[in-house]
């Protein structure tokens, strides 16, 4: 087994692990109520989900510093995130679709921080995120 094959066996391991269980297909589907105002679009131009503007494109979103894509305008709170470090993880991801605000409160420890996303997904974050994380870019392979 290369390492290259072993990095990817570990990952998908990773992803399968009962601390995240998601579930792709199903969240491909659930994926239709974030698309009003969220598109996926590779770095290429491919459009994998069509989608709205309103929100950032979320290719690649799972494992990008929070509030980091580019020439998007964030609200405060989340660029409050962003700037204190928060990462978009499977973890952070299931949370911040749960209730935007609150998880905004809790990582800037901010009692009046407020999130532009008034969407909650309170069902089904775990099967949007893992759906998300199915159509990232690969990894860069190392030697």
């Amino acid at each position: 087994m290369t390492r290259l094959t072993l990095i990817a066996a570990f990952g998908a391991l990773a992803l399968a692990s009962p601390g995240f269980a998601g579930d792709a297909e199903k969240g491909m589907k659930e994926f239709n109520k974030c698309k009003a105002c969220h598109s996926i679009t590779a770095e290429d131009g491919t459009v994998i989900q069509k989608g709205g503007k309103v929100g950032p494109n979320l290719y690649g979103v799972v494992g990008r510093p929070v509030a980091s894509y580019p020439d998007f305008k964030y609200g405060p709170g989340i660029v409050a995130a962003g700037e204190a470090g928060a990462v978009w993880d499977e973890a952070n991801l299931v949370s911040y679709v749960k209730d935007p605000s609150a998880w905004l409160k809790e990582v800037t420890a901010n009692p009046a921080a407020k999130s532009n996303m008034v969407f909650k997904l309170a069902k089904g974050g775990e099967d949007v995120v893992a759906y998300l994380a199915s159509v990232a870019p690969a990894a860069p392979e190392t030697n």
